[in-house]
């Protein structure tokens, strides 16, 4: 048994020794928004969804390293803030709306990024600011 945990514990520690790749690319074209939009964003949404991630201590850790990069890819895939306003405006508009949509579902933040970030958790001010963000744009669209 003593050697099984030995060889589990040497097979662990090898694997710190290549590191995942954890970049924040350039910001290119932020989203325009207010203030209050923008601190909200950044507070709950930037660590996945924009160039300005901070990487805490536990995503330089396999595995959990392999769960948090795929993590902050599939965000910045679906949506990035440091690159929105190179959008086309019809897209902007419709990924506004998808934000909303998701957090009126109770989907964004994610619950177990919330487990370890729980000043990202939405207030109920915070959902009625985005939500009236989000009509407002929409409105716009009209």
């Amino acid at each position: 048994m003593k050697r099984i945990l030995y060889l589990l514990l040497s097979v662990f520690l090898f694997l710190q020794v290549f590191p995942v790749p954890r970049d924040n690319p350039p910001v290119t074209s932020e989203i325009t928004t207010s203030e209050d939009v923008k601190h909200i964003l950044k507070r709950s949404c930037y660590d996945c969804h924009s160039n300005e991630t901070v990487w805490p201590f536990y995503s330089y850790v396999f595995p959990v390293s392999y769960l948090v990069t795929n993590h902050v890819q599939e965000g910045r895939d679906e949506l990035n803030f440091s690159e929105f306003g190179s959008l086309a405006e019809r897209k902007q508009k419709k990924k506004i709306y998808e934000i909303w949509e998701q957090v009126d579902e109770g989907e964004m933040p994610p619950k177990d990024y919330l487990l370890l970030h729980p000043s990202a958790n939405l207030s109920e001010k915070d959902k009625e600011i985005l939500k009236n963000w989000a009509n407002a744009f929409s409105e716009d669209s009209e």
